[in-house]
């Protein structure tokens, strides 16, 4: 069957088909299931909102459907989308017109052209659906007949993709009449339930060990764990070899214990070890855990589970989630909505607090969440708000990304919120866009950028942002997006906005020392580069570039795009020094080096160089470096990094005198 490319239908995805077919293996242990899978089958994924059309067991189309903005039930009044196995019971509209408007059942005469109507109409057909699990869809209170829950056309085609039904099972009117073609009563309908998976009660009397915890995903969790009076405890190489004393210190004062490595921390009363997917199993307290069979959760999972209890802001993309993130926490907390925030990035009004900065539990519902798409793990939340900033190369091919995003936009209850990049416009219909140009809801105008923050207009009321880029306004505008959402008027919004502080390592400010400026940033992917080379250019006549690569599957992901992005970014009279790739232990193959790729950037002309070791790079900066100049430090992962621009600055404050820079003094 041939697929039109319209609001309704998706590129045919063999993985949304193998999931579709597993469920449906799974589903035949349910009561009321068929003996065996059926020949003709349509499975209803309502976790990502697709439907996939099978027959003689293999899948033949997909297409983007609506379930209901409830959830899955079979309740009578519920206004959910009942679950389980069903037949059609009657097909109605057979060689109606497209779009024909039908009220119980019957047409009216009346069709619906596209145009824009507040109302839900039951549109071009309608496949009526009989339960068949007494007590989940069938029978008294629960009857999916008697509930007149039907699969038909819907007026909101822009929607579908998202749960916004009133319990039926909505399509496009060219999908549901393809689908009709193909369908006769008495063929199986499976809707499919959200998987779930019961985790110890985080916030109960046993104590969940973090393998990992000075990463800052698995430490803003245990942080989260312990403010809301739960018990936790955690181990790290890095504190085993006695690093990161500041940051140890901070968690214990919130009362998680630190332990070593070595497989204790999961004796006596630990209910749950959380890992991460950089935690491998030959890690002590892996193997502890599977021995005395505690249950081990994947951190997605647990935040999975603190997102579905609140009332969640997820946010996503390839770029600035950190960023945005912090700025819709500080955005709810400056116009009193008292947020709570699990993120990756240290967010300095917090810091500031004496507090690692990564997480906050307020006393609202409102959690503001970073949902990282590196390791896979954002297909697991259901937020109430979904934003997908962007979409570039980073971990993942593009693609794989979009399939995720995709899937958070089936998941999102309330509200979708999608960036205006031209790759994002399939994931768009019904949403609200935010950006610069015309297709956005919430755009910047009159836009001012400054060397040190900016300045914009969105609708009649002024903003002032205090950090500079216009990738940092376009951050705002995602976080203004999301008070929109909750009705929080512009005005209150531009007073809480012009007093955030910034997150640690986003073109963080180290100091200044001979009139030369230390910047220190988290940027590691091409885009993010780019980005902090045309904001630090913008404040400084030449930029020194310091970057060293994290991981090497991730650079060597993303080796191209970092030749092309530091060739095409870099001005003539700029410099780059390319440190050695981050290792942080494990099994990666390391089988080739940063002088690789510095030697293809400078043989673009760029004056780029290896740098074997940081105190030849620093001695050689503070040589080098002059009046007016702006040395940017970059890269992700290492904790050190921070320090070392601070090495730097006070290297040149003892070169120039400048007592300010001079740590020494």
């Amino acid at each position: 069957m041939p697929l039109r490319q319209g609001f309704g239908v998706s590129r045919f995805q063999p993985l949304l088909a193998a999931r579709a077919d597993q469920l449906a293996q799974e589903s035949l242990a349910r009561p009321g299931a068929p003996a065996a899978l059926p020949e003709r089958l349509l499975v209803v994924d309502s976790e990502r909102s697709h439907a996939t059309w099978f027959e003689e067991g293999k899948p033949k189309a997909s297409w983007r459907i609506s379930t209901a903005r409830a959830g899955i039930g079979g309740a009578e009044g519920s206004y959910r989308t009942p679950p389980g196995w069903h037949r059609i019971a009657r097909r109605i509209g057979e060689g109606a017109e497209l779009g024909t408007v039908f009220i119980s059942r019957e047409p009216t005469g009346e069709i619906w052209h596209g145009e824009a109507r507040p109302e839900d109409l039951i549109l071009t057909r309608i496949l009526t659906l009989e339960g068949l699990e007494p007590g989940v869809n069938s029978g008294p209170g629960c009857d999916s007949l008697a509930r007149y829950i039907y699969i038909h056309g819907t007026n909101h085609e822009a929607l579908l993709g998202r749960p916004v039904s009133h319990g039926c099972v909505r399509m496009s009117n060219d999908d549901i009449r393809d689908l009709f073609a193909q369908m006769a009563e008495g063929d199986h309908v499976l809707i499919t339930e959200p998987a779930s998976r019961t985790i110890p009660d985080p916030f109960g009397p046993g104590r969940f060990h973090y393998a990992g915890l000075a990463g800052s995903g698995m430490s803003a969790l245990a942080q989260f764990q312990a403010m809301n009076g739960g018990r936790a405890s955690g181990s790290d190489r890095a504190f085993d070899r006695g690093e990161r004393a500041e940051f140890r210190s901070q968690l214990e004062v919130l009362g998680i214990e630190v332990l070593p490595q070595d497989g204790t921390g999961l004796e006596g009363d630990c209910s749950a070890l959380v890992v991460s997917t950089a935690v491998e199993e030959k890690v002590p307290d892996f193997a502890a855990a599977k021995q005395k069979a505690i249950p081990i959760l994947h951190r997605s999972e647990l935040l999975a589970h603190f997102v579905s209890a609140r009332r969640t802001i997820a946010v996503s993309g390839t770029s600035g989630k950190s960023t945005t993130t912090a700025m819709i926490f500080e955005l709810l907390l400056g116009t009193g909505r008292d947020p709570s925030v699990i993120t990756g990035g240290d967010i300095r009004l917090l810091q500031e607090r004496r507090l690692p900065g990564n997480a906050w539990a307020g006393g609202s519902d409102l959690l503001v969440v970073e949902a990282d798409e590196s390791d896979g793990s954002l297909v697991r939340y259901a937020p109430a708000i979904g934003v997908i900033l962007n979409l570039h190369r980073d971990h993942r091919e593009m693609d794989e990304v979009a399939g995720m995003f995709e899937v958070l936009r089936a998941r999102a209850s309330e509200a979708l919120i999608v960036g205006e990049g031209d790759n994002l416009n399939a994931l768009a219909g019904g949403t609200l866009r935010f950006g610069f140009g015309p297709k956005a809801n919430v755009r910047a105008e009159n836009l001012v950028l400054g060397a040190d923050g900016s300045t914009f207009q969105v609708g009649s009321v002024s903003f002032a942002l205090g950090i500079p880029g216009r990738h940092n306004v376009e951050n705002a505008l995602a976080a203004i997006a999301v008070g929109g959402v909750l009705g929080i008027p512009l005005s209150e919004m531009a007073g809480a906005l012009a007093g955030y502080r910034g997150i640690g390592r986003r073109f963080e400010l180290i100091g200044h020392a001979g009139g030369i400026e230390v910047v220190d940033d988290f940027a590691h992917n091409a885009e993010k580069i780019a980005a902090s080379l045309a904001t630090a250019q913008r404040r400084a006549a030449r930029v020194l570039a310091i970057y060293q690569p994290h991981g090497y599957g991730p650079t060597r992901f993303l080796r191209h795009d970092f030749v092309e992005t530091f060739s095409r970014s870099l001005r003539p009279q700029d410099r780059l020094w390319m440190l050695e790739v981050f290792y942080a232990g494990g099994t990666a193959i390391r089988d080739f080096s940063s002088a690789d790729i510095v030697e293809e950037i400078a043989s673009r002309g760029v004056s780029a160089e290896f740098a074997g070791s940081r105190e030849w790079l620093s001695a050689t900066i503070a040589e080098e470096a002059r009046p007016g100049d702006l040395i940017l430090v970059m890269g992700a992962r290492d904790p050190s990094l921070s320090d070392f621009a601070r090495d730097i600055l006070a290297e040149i404050g003892c070169a120039t005198g400048d007592k300010s820079g001079c740590q020494d003094g």
